[in-house]
């Protein structure tokens, strides 16, 4: 399913690497107010199933961030490192964490009517809003 040419990510000091094995090249951008706090602007993120595993856990601090999510980032260098969907155990991993990336393709826009009206993208995408969110997570809860 992967079309990255190395399913293997690191954060900025190379303390955390992630090793991804099914990952689908149709991400996320997600405009929340939580997504842009934590990353300055919408998050772009990559599924990568459960069947992921890491190096330098000891690096790794996760919290809750959501009812049906944890948020995850190295301790050393604050590398934004993942999301994880509590209930099913599946991670999102931001794609620029991936060093070498290709056919990658905007898939979907979560919380678009939480989007800032200061930046657009040009992709023409399905996308989702606050309430639509809640009530698709809301078997993950």
């Amino acid at each position: 399913m992967s079309q990255l040419t190395s399913p293997t990510a690191s954060c900025l000091c190379q303390g955390v690497t992630i090793h991804a094995k099914n990952i689908n090249p149709k991400f996320t951008v997600c405009h929340c107010g939580s997504c842009r706090k934590w990353g300055g602007g919408p998050l772009f993120m990559l599924h990568c199933g459960a069947d992921v595993t890491f190096e330098g856990e000891d690096l790794i601090k996760e919290y809750d961030s959501s009812p049906w999510a944890t948020r995850a980032f190295c301790l050393e260098c604050g590398t934004h490192l993942f999301s994880r969907f509590k209930k099913a155990g599946v991670y999102n991993i931001p794609v620029g964490l991936f060093p070498k990336t290709e056919n990658l393709e905007m898939d979907m826009q979560y919380f678009i009517d939480l989007k800032p009206e200061y930046y657009c993208f040009s992709n023409d995408t399905p996308a989702m809003t606050e309430a639509e969110i809640k009530v698709h997570f809301a078997a993950e809860v």
